[in-house]
């Protein structure tokens, strides 16, 4: 099995200019000296995707993702460096890329095929398989500017998968589509893989990607930051953003890392102070703030109580997914548990039973509060708690799922 699509040193660089001139007359006297600002959309990319293989693309957005795919389908040229893609390439990258408004959807869909290298014949005998698969029916002899962005990405999906493609790619297109549309684009990517087509796949969702790639790339400002099995990929994918990688944060020069942030100042009129707080799974070889999806987990806290006399408190424990919506959240008080007595310097441990988390970058936080009268003395939150799932489920539970069959008679 050869490799049917190769990324070489690949480089884009785009010019953006902060003044354009007009007329001819300004672009005759700053011939040549218009002021402009060089944007490295990709810098020195090199990969490879072997045939019959689905490789996912994952970064945040403006990584790169879109601008290499399209350098792959042959829509940009590289600045520097080559690509070599053995195959007919079929591309889903943009919402209705090729079609004109003014036409209907029947006119569209052998003009769209078209400019991907089918010939007309072609189209024609497939003709009712893309109509079927759009779900456009009634609607096909309509013109393309009263279509809903849902009809545009079926149409335009339905075309590319039906010209017979040796490698499709796919950006991201499949989020605009209603669940069953979703579903159906789903099996057919699964159906091409199983007739051993090569598959780029773009997509913001690791969990997507999970479902159907065999490995990914992690694209960050443009450079090629990690590389591997999926949940290799989507763990890099994390700690990046977990660091707040994005447009106006290149984190490339930082150390990543996932520390204990700061999040409320403390002060010396509080008797009881959380002084740290980390999170670690109980099964053997995981690291701090990192879990797996179905492990028991501890969250030690150190306190430290001011005037050294014994407290008692009762302790809150607060879990947030990526959204910053309440996952969990329990108190020993509102539970009738016993007061914690602290005093001097120590840890308290929060002992949580298996954790069936899906996939993701949750947070926490813990709190002490008086145990009579229930006044809040000090809490500390902890960000980049991060969470892996080995299972192709997505949520945020992961469950086992066993189908059986019951036989009547």
């Amino acid at each position: 099995m050869g490799v049917a699509v190769e990324v070489r040193n690949v480089s884009k660089r785009f010019r953006l200019f902060s003044e354009k001139y007009s007329s001819l007359k300004e672009k005759a006297i700053h011939l040549g000296k218009t002021p402009h600002e060089d944007f490295w959309a990709l810098r020195d990319i090199a990969l490879e995707v072997q045939q019959g293989e689905t490789v996912g693309l994952l970064g945040h957005n403006g990584s790169g993702k879109s601008t290499l795919l399209k350098c792959i389908a042959g829509i940009l040229q590289p600045s520097s460096g080559e690509i070599l893609v053995r195959g007919r390439v079929a591309s889903m990258l943009e919402l209705g890329a090729g079609f004109h408004t003014e036409m209907s959807g029947r006119a569209n869909v052998y003009l769209n095929a078209s400019l991907m290298g089918m010939p007309k014949r072609e189209v024609a005998e497939r003709f009712d398989e893309i109509v079927e698969f759009a779900e456009l029916g009634p609607f096909i002899d309509n013109q393309v500017k009263f279509y809903s962005s849902g009809m545009y990405t079926r149409l335009g999906f339905a075309v590319a998968v039906n010209m017979d493609p040796d490698v499709l790619l796919v950006d991201e297109v499949l989020a605009v589509g209603d669940e069953n549309f979703q579903r159906k684009c789903i099996d057919k990517v699964k159906s091409f893989q199983r007739e051993g087509r090569t598959i780029v796949f773009v997509s913001h969702s690791p969990d997507l990607v999970r479902q159907v790639c065999d490995r990914a790339y992690v694209l960050d400002h443009g450079k090629l930051v990690g590389e591997g099995p999926v949940q290799d990929a989507i763990s890099i994918l994390r700690d990046f953003q977990l660091v707040g990688s994005g447009l106006n944060h290149d984190p490339s020069a930082v150390h990543v890392t996932t520390e204990v942030e700061e999040t409320q100042p403390q002060s010396e009129a509080r008797r009881v102070l959380v002084t740290d707080v980390e999170i670690q799974s109980d099964a053997d070889g995981s690291g701090v703030n990192l879990l797996t999806s179905g492990d028991s987990a501890t969250v030690t806290v150190g306190y430290e109580v001011v005037d050294g006399f014994g407290v008692e408190v009762g302790v809150g424990f607060e879990l947030f997914d990526v959204r910053g919506e309440t996952v969990f959240r329990g108190d020993t008080l509102t539970l009738g548990q016993e007061p914690q007595v602290l005093s001097g310097r120590g840890k308290v441990l929060i002992k949580l039973g298996r954790l069936p988390l899906g996939e993701g970058a949750y947070s926490l936080a813990v709190s002490f509060a008086a145990a009579h009268g229930g006044e809040l003395l000090d809490w500390k939150n902890l960000e980049g708690v991060k969470v892996l799932n080995a299972a192709k489920t997505t949520g945020v539970l992961a469950l086992n799922m066993v189908v059986l069959v019951d036989p009547e008679g």
